[in-house]
């Protein structure tokens, strides 16, 4: 009878201690903050069929670069394939990597490319990865950036939100799923930029067409700070009246943001006054 209990006793305390041990290396594997060697970082930017690996390796590669390591060059050549591959994904952190240095003139003149991206990520991480160097060519979508985003519906039907306003959202989110007249199969509606809800504009459980408004996102604090440093740089006399919105303050506008409108509504104000002299 002591055997069996003792048995069971061993059992019930490894039970748990598996269960925290799979987590972690699921954690452990998962997490973008793991040191990848280089033979690792070689196979996952090479090999996309796993495309949690391949992000991990995008996000090291980004902060070696960054780092000004010189070693990170030989995967340059994988960079510039992931700039165009067909995962929206992967080219968003292509763009922002590539972004890191300023020097490459294949980097620059990929991201020039990247602004007719169809993915609205995409298109801004390569803005802000031109401002980088010096380039005022994603002017308008630096812009875009501070305005907020509608999104459509990506078919005709009968709509049912999945979330509410003020929820923060991200890129591929789950706004709202549309059933289809007939036996069509569900559509999703994802949010391609990252944000707050700001506005749900269909009616729940009420019909939307193909590409009818569906949701207004503003941008987050993160978006508008990253965006008016870029302006910091590039910045046109044009983009001034979205930029003192948040010079000026208000109701929602964080200090940071106000701190850095400013500056960046000064820096754009200077270049404008040397252009005239």
């Amino acid at each position: 009878m002591r055997g069996r209990v003792r048995k069971a006793n061993t059992t019930i305390l490894i039970v748990p201690v598996l269960l925290v041990l799979i987590t972690f290396l699921f954690w452990y594997q998962t997490w973008f903050g793991r040191k990848l060697s280089d033979r690792d970082m070689t196979q996952y930017l090479t090999d996309t069929s796993q495309p949690h690996q391949t992000q991990h390796a995008l996000s090291q590669l980004s902060d070696r670069i960054a780092a000004g390591d010189p070693g990170a060059r030989r995967w340059y050549p994988d960079l510039l394939a992931l700039a165009e591959n067909k995962e929206s994904q992967f080219r968003l952190e292509a763009a922002w990597a590539m972004g890191q240095d300023n020097h490459s003139e294949e980097f620059h003149q990929a991201l020039r490319k990247m602004l007719q991206d169809p993915a609205p990520m995409v298109r801004a991480n390569a803005a802000l990865g031109l401002a980088r160097f010096g380039d005022a060519s994603g002017d308008a979508q630096l812009r875009s950036m501070l305005q907020p985003f509608t999104i459509g519906a990506s078919a005709a039907g009968v709509i049912k939100f999945r979330m509410k306003e003020k929820d923060e959202v991200r890129n591929g989110t789950i706004i709202a799923r549309i059933r289809p007249a007939g036996s069509g199969p569900q559509q999703d509606v994802l949010c391609p930029v990252g944000g707050v809800i700001q506005r749900l504009l269909a009616p729940e459980g009420g019909f939307v067409a193909l590409g009818g408004e569906v949701a207004v996102i503003a941008p987050d604090e993160v978006q508008v700070v990253e965006t008016l440093r870029a302006l910091y740089l590039v910045g046109q006399p044009e983009d001034l009246g979205d930029v003192d919105k948040f010079a000026n303050g208000g109701s929602g506008i964080s200090d940071r943001v106000r701190l850095q409108a400013q500056a960046t509504a000064r820096a754009i104000r200077d270049r404008q006054a040397k252009g005239k002299s």
